[in-house]
């Protein structure tokens, strides 16, 4: 994800904008190192969750709270089955992971084998579904969805109220310090593992 992004930073004019916004969390580390001759402005995000919830203290208190549980929303499920590679616009896809077949024949049987084990593992850890509801679109059918994939595997359902007050600051440009981060040129970003979630480095 990283190389994808650093890819986008660097094909923006400079000459036309004052910073880049991006609308990731820390991402599994997928915005460490990033660099760019215009200011960066980052949530101090842990993943996408922190920005439906609104805030970074949202998410670590339910998070603490409530181990095992799977998200949902519906950015997610409106791209159909928003896990599988074979859809070209899920996430998993757009991140560059690939089919078995593909792995196969990339690197042979018995890697792509391990790769998609390792791709798969952790989701037994998981025992709920939560559905973040932001109000965006009609999330009824979508509630639905995962009340019933919340059935068909035994999980516990919750739906949990979004909050979209990360996003409206980042377009408002009201980027205030213990929401976002903001990358100087010159500057990169690493994980704090602290409570603000990402520092300069």
């Amino acid at each position: 994800m990283s190389a994808m992004l650093q890819e986008a930073i660097d094909a923006v004019d400079t000459t036309k904008y004052d910073a880049i916004i991006l609308g990731y969390g820390l991402c599994n580390n997928g915005i460490r190192g990033l660099r760019s001759e215009l200011p960066l402005v980052i949530p101090r995000a842990h993943d996408c969750i922190t920005l439906l919830l609104g805030s970074k203290e949202r998410y670590k208190k339910y998070f603490d709270k409530n181990p095992g549980t799977y998200f949902e929303s519906t950015g997610w499920l409106e791209r159909g089955d928003a896990s599988s590679v074979d859809n070209e616009k899920s996430i998993p896809a757009q991140l560059g992971i690939k089919t078995y077949d593909q792995y196969v024949e990339e690197y042979g049987e018995e890697n792509a084998k391990y790769i998609m084990e390792t791709l798969g593992s952790g989701i037994e850890n998981y025992s709920k579904f939560a559905f973040i509801d932001t109000k965006v679109c009609d999330t009824e059918r979508y509630k639905k969805e995962v009340k019933s994939n919340a059935t068909e595997k035994g999980w516990e359902y919750e739906e949990l109220s979004g909050n979209t007050n990360i996003f409206l600051k980042m377009m408002n440009g009201k980027w205030d310090e213990d929401t976002f981060l903001i990358i100087q040129p010159g500057k990169t970003i690493e994980p704090s593992h602290k409570d603000d979630v990402i520092k300069l480095i």
